[in-house]
Order: C-alpha cells, then structure tokens, then sequence
C-alpha cells in the first residue's frame, strides 16, 4: 500500500499580472520574486488572503484573486509561520531564492478560489 504524502493547504492573494504568470506554468508554480520583492507569502487562511485580495490588489491592479494550493508538509516545516497584525493573520515568509524549491514542494495544481473588482 502506498503510503499517502502529507501536505498543508495554503492561499496566496495575487493581482492580475501574477495570476498570468501562473497560468503560463499550467497553474502549477508561482513566478519568479521582482527584485524588490524579496519574500514570498504564501497566507495561512483564505479569510487573510481575500482581505488581502480585496483591499490591497483590486486597488492597485483593478482585480484580486485567492489562489489555493497544497505544499509538502516535509517542505514548509523548515519555516516558522509569522503573525502579521493578529493571530487570524499568519504567513510563511519564504526567501525569494527559496521559491524555486517551494515551487517544487507543490502537488498538483494551484486553484482559484475567489476573484474581486
């Protein structure tokens, strides 16, 4: 019997421009960190990320959109969740020359969940 690999679900809100990005990978990885970005935050709650989607990238872009996904939980234990402003708000802060190892530790394919304008 095959033994079933664990994983954690989380969310990341992203704008327009990220979201096509993503579909160029066939919805399974996120894109490269801008040289001015150097985390990558992947939220604990997609509560946090459609705030997130809603009050910060419809503003700045004009659309939001909550993506889901699930990680190897073997991948994302090496990272402490953080707390942002309140216990509701965690986020893993992954360094930007993480993300191609992050990007790895994804099964299967990176979902919409929700979409504001």
């Amino acid at each position: 019997m095959a033994e079933t690999l664990a994983t954690i679900t989380l969310w990341r809100p992203v704008g327009p421009a990220e979201l096509e990005l993503i579909r160029a990978s066939g919805m399974r990885s996120f894109p490269p960190r801008l040289p001015d970005q150097p985390i990558f935050y992947p939220v604990l709650s997609e509560d946090y990320a459609a705030r997130i989607a809603r009050d910060w990238n419809v503003p700045a872009s004009g659309s939001g959109y909550v993506t889901r996904f699930e990680v190897r939980r073997d991948y994302i234990e090496r990272y402490q969740p953080q707390t942002a402003g309140g216990e509701s708000l965690r986020e893993y802060w992954i360094p930007a020359e993480d993300l191609p190892a992050f990007n790895a530790a994804i099964v299967g394919e990176i979902e919409i969940t929700a979409e504001f304008t």
